[in-house]
């Protein structure tokens, strides 16, 4: 009952991701909404005081790696381009089929993986996971938005009309 309540909450995330997605790209890109996510999801490592979510060493390093290569696939679908003398993220439809692709991997492996690992640890995994994902992602982002504000800042203003 556990694993399926907690699929239910990740198809709601993914949809909540894919909305917040959908309206950054509507507003310019600053560094603050780059970095913030992961230092916000960084406060979910406190389930890890609760000995239910504590993971070995192994299966640490795996989601960890497991969370690194799919962070691949967001990085390569994440752009910076400039329209008006600011930075947005530029549109892709590749993105919402990778991150419901992810989500669709992450989902059968956890029915697969709550057969054989308890709920907690399990748990514990696909949080590592995904911190493993999103801080790659997001430091890629930073570093491609911080060439792109040297590429703005380089060029010269013209003023729009």
């Amino acid at each position: 009952m556990l694993t399926f309540i907690s699929t239910i909450f990740a198809i709601c995330m993914a949809v909540f991701v894919l909305f917040i997605r959908m309206k950054a790209q509507k507003k310019p890109a600053t560094v603050k909404k780059i970095i913030l996510p992961p230092i916000f999801m960084s406060t979910g490592a406190l389930m890890f005081i609760h000995p239910m979510f504590r993971v070995s060493a192994a299966e640490f390093f795996e989601a960890l790696l497991v969370g690194m290569i799919f962070s691949i696939f967001l990085i390569k679908t994440s752009n910076f381009e400039i329209r008006e003398n600011d930075i947005y993220l530029k549109r892709s439809k590749a993105f919402a089929f990778i991150l419901i692709g992810l989500l669709v991997i992450r989902i059968v492996m956890k029915l697969y993986l709550s057969t054989s690992i308890d709920i907690g640890e399990l748990s514990g995994m696909f949080w590592i996971l995904a911190f493993g994902m999103i801080v790659p992602w997001r430091v890629a982002m930073y570093f491609t938005f911080k060439k792109v504000k040297n590429q703005l800042d380089s060029s010269p203003n013209i003023p729009t009309v």
